[in-house]
Order: C-alpha cells, then structure tokens, then sequence
C-alpha cells in the first residue's frame, strides 16, 4: 500500500501534531520489508490516479424534521474496491476533516455515522468504508424559517492498491420541508446501537502513564458479537493519538488495552466521561460513552 503525502497546505499545518509523528513513527517500525517495497512500488500509480476517476460526492438535501432541524447527507461514491475512512480511521488510516464555515444560515452540524468495517492489510488495522458512504448530517439552522446553504470542503483519504488524499468542495440548498430519502433512512439505521440496546453490563477502565501517555484497559460486559470484535477508542481532544487496541474475551467480558499519546509526549489528564468506545463486529457496532474507574 503506498501513501501519497501530497495535502492541501491548510491540512499540513494541523494535522499530524508532532506527538502523532512520533508515537507512528514509534509503532510501525516494525513494517517488513515486502511492506516497504509494496508501498514504494505504488507510487507511480498513485501519480497517474486522478480523483475524478475513483470518486464523487454530492449533499443529499433530505428532509425537515419535527425539531426542526433538516436531516441531510454527504454521499460519496467511490469506485469498486476503493475505500475511505471513519472518523476513527484505525492506526494507518486518514482521518476525515470537514469544513463548514462558508454555510449560511447554519448554527450547528452533527454527523450520525454509520458502523464501519474493519480492514487488516500488510500487517496494519484501519477503519472504514468500502465502495461508497451516506453520511448523514443533522443541519441546525440558525433562523428555521429561512432556508440553508449549506457548503463543505471535505478532506479525506481514499485507498485501494494504493492511497491518496482527496478533497471535495460540495454544497446544497435546504429548503423545508424537504422530502424523505431511503438513502440517508438506510445510513441512520445502520448507526452503532446503544450499550443499553446491545445489553452492556459493567464498564470501567483502568488508566496507567507510561513514557509518552496513558496506557487504558476497559472491561466491558458485554454479550458475545458475531466474528471479530474490534474495540475502537475515542477521546474529546482530536491532538490525541489513540493507538490500536488489542481485545480479549472471558465469557461475558471483554478486555481491550490502548495506548494514548497526547500533545506534549507525555502523561496527561484524561477525561473518562469523553472516552468513546465502539465495539465493531460483524453484525455491526456497538458504542459506549464514558469509561469510568473500577
């Protein structure tokens, strides 16, 4: 898999922070040489990838709810066998960023992912999805009786043999009352359900420093999920680096352990109550906010 590090200038200057840097250059030093000759042995074809041949986006309108928000959706489309990131992207992936400060009329924007899939290639676990995505957008208007324009730029990575960045510009009118689209009604419906649907039991976590953080171990109960359960954690703060956990189960309970790396490379004050864990199967993901002490 190669990597192509062309990015926007504007992206560059926030992301990665340098604690990010080290902690992957720290965590993949392991990469095998066949890894290295694969992602080397890209690049020629990543230079001759156009965007434009292997993705498209458009806003979904959708529709007025009763609250009086308006439920839309970005869309992407990607070509077969092409993927792009969740929000938590895994320990290799891309994180998506979204910009949506050219709107008008619009106080506040909150996204209902749908549960991802988990992938596992040259040795590295990431996050997402493949073939195409329906993001649903909760849209807040600040004056619900005017319509909204809403404007995205959206920054994102997207794979297949290899990986490159890409960007989209997109916008939409909203315009009440809209109508309803199955599109985004599949995509809402394919969300994580809630530890209390999925029959989450105890939860605590145990929080350790180490050298360049906090070491966490959450103990979750939690019926047995179909296939693979891959535990993805989460913080508030986005300078976090979150490492990939490793989980393990005994009956009813599941152990899953992470590493954290924030800004400064060193132990730091972890919000338990903005500790976001989503426990993905094959039957789809569960999460669980809050991770409290024994």
């Amino acid at each position: 898999m190669a990597i192509v590090t062309q990015a926007r200038p504007e992206v560059i200057s926030h992301w990665p922070p340098p604690a990010y840097v080290g902690a992957m250059i720290k965590r993949h030093i392991h990469l095998t040489a066949a890894a290295l000759l694969l992602c080397l042995s890209g690049v020629a074809d990543a230079r001759t990838t156009a965007q434009e041949d292997v993705l498209d986006g458009q806003l979904l309108p959708g529709w007025q709810m009763k609250s009086g928000a308006h439920m839309a959706a970005i869309q992407l489309d990607l070509a077969p066998g092409w993927k792009t990131y969740w929000r938590a992207p895994g320990d290799a992936g891309i994180p998506p960023q979204f910009d949506w400060s050219a709107s008008e009329n619009l106080k506040s924007v909150r996204m209902h992912w749908p549960a991802p899939t988990v992938f596992h290639t040259n040795g590295f676990l990431t996050i997402g999805y493949t073939d195409g995505l329906v993001l649903p957008v909760e849209v807040e208007p600040i004056d619900p009786s005017r319509p909204v324009t809403l404007r995205a730029t959206v920054d994102l990575g997207i794979c297949h043999d290899i990986c490159m960045p890409a960007f989209l510009d997109l916008s939409a009118d909203i315009i009440a009352p809209g109508a309803p689209d199955q599109a985004i009604r599949a995509a809402l419906k394919a969300q994580p359900i809630t530890a209390k649907d999925a029959g989450v039991g105890n939860v605590s976590c145990t929080v350790d420093p180490i050298t360049d953080g906090l070491r966490i171990t959450a103990s979750i109960t939690l019926p047995q999920q179909p296939g693979e359960e891959t535990v993805a954690f989460e913080t508030t703060d986005p300078r976090v680096w979150v490492a990939e956990s490793t989980a393990t189960r005994t009956g009813k309970t599941l152990v899953a352990v992470t590493e954290m790396v924030g800004p400064t490379g060193a132990p730091f004050a972890l919000d338990r109550s903005g500790v976001r864990m989503t426990v993905i199967s094959d039957r789809g993901a569960v999460e669980i906010q809050g991770c409290p002490a024994p």
